[in-house]
């Protein structure tokens, strides 16, 4: 059943260095717009359901683009408030081999969403007519204001009675010196009013600060995770463990943690075109299968296989439909459809 979905973050402007080039060998850009609640707002409207972006843009030519690209993508812009003069942007130089791929951020904290004053938005009218509210760990790392932004907004959706997602997605860069200990008790306040979370034992032990004496990574994850969910209230956790093999491929396992047990999706494996943003995918497969009420098992095969997908699309907006994530689960790698 077609459910609404809203998102709370940052639109970035992705400049990407064609090919495999440095950007110090290119003189030309790839323009696209993206950010972790786009990419998850779009994959959802392309499964179906009614998505929206609650964030701010510059009311100029680059913001008026912004809204352009991300209403192809099926995001409905009533929830975008215009103000300010900037886009965060970042570059994107791709890794090839042993050089791995590197991102830039450029003009991010005087973006317009990350100097929207406190009071901008109407987290009530927004929790009123959606379903399921996604937030991310990147717009906690920003700063104080964004931050109260994102509990102020989560409180009012948890007051709705409405389902609310966080995606604990820590990124050190963002968070600087100390981070862990900077974010957590953000975090913490997040878990308490979560009811889906995206997040693994990394998460856990170092955001946390929890402890293991396991010494494998599925062994520390079947340990931490159901103390997590049990300390948090939390009904749902989700998320993947990636090796990158020495021919350069990677392999991806998706978790589910419910009712009290686990289920993994098949490992898959495959070469990778563009990674940025399959996380992204992951996540938007597991809210699917939700609101769907699709099995545990169902709902990790299907984010698995997004994930997977995703990352053979160019760009971090996932663009798999869900009739080509379901054949891609029965079929594995196909040949040329006619």
């Amino acid at each position: 059943m077609a459910r609404t979905i809203a998102a709370f973050g940052e639109v970035m402007m992705r400049l990407q260095v064609p090919g495999y080039a440095l950007l110090s060998q290119s003189d030309t850009l790839q323009v696209s717009y993206s950010g972790t609640g786009v990419n998850v707002v779009s994959a959802l409207a392309r499964f179906g359901h009614t998505g929206y972006l609650v964030t701010t843009l510059p009311a100029n030519a680059i913001g008026d683009a912004a809204v352009a690209n991300l209403s192809k993508l099926g995001i409905l812009p009533a929830q975008i408030r215009r103000a300010g003069a900037y886009v965060g942007m970042y570059v994107l130089e791709n890794g090839f081999g042993p050089r791995a791929s590197r991102v830039t951020y450029t003009n991010r904290q005087e973006s317009s969403f990350n100097t929207a004053p406190e009071g901008a938005y109407d987290f009530t009218a927004v929790a009123r007519e959606c379903d399921i509210v996604h937030f991310c760990g990147i717009s906690l790392a920003m700063n104080d204001t964004v931050r109260r932004h994102v509990l102020a907004f989560a409180k009012t959706v948890k007051a709705a009675g409405r389902l609310v997602v966080f995606d604990c997605n820590y990124r050190p860069t963002l968070w600087g010196e100390g981070g862990y200990a900077k974010a957590k008790p953000w975090y913490t306040e997040m878990l308490g009013l979560a009811d889906i979370v995206l997040m693994n034992e990394k998460d856990a032990l170092h955001i946390l600060g929890m402890q293991s004496e396991r010494e494998t990574r599925r062994e520390q994850l079947e340990e931490l995770i159901p103390q997590v969910a049990a300390a948090y209230g939390i009904s749902v956790i989700a998320g993947t463990h990636r090796t990158v093999n020495p021919d350069n491929t990677h392999s991806l396992q998706g978790f589910l943690y419910k009712n009290s047990a686990f289920v993994y999706s098949d490992k898959l494996t495959f070469p990778v075109y563009d990674r940025i943003g399959a996380g992204d995918a992951y996540t938007s497969g597991i809210i699917h299968g939700e609101l769907e009420g699709h099995s545990p098992e169902t709902t990790v095969r299907f984010a698995a296989a997004a994930a997977m997908l995703a990352h053979t699309i160019q760009g971090d907006t996932p663009h798999s439909s869900e009739s080509a994530i379901l054949r891609a689960i029965a079929e594995g790698n196909g040949d040329v459809e006619r």
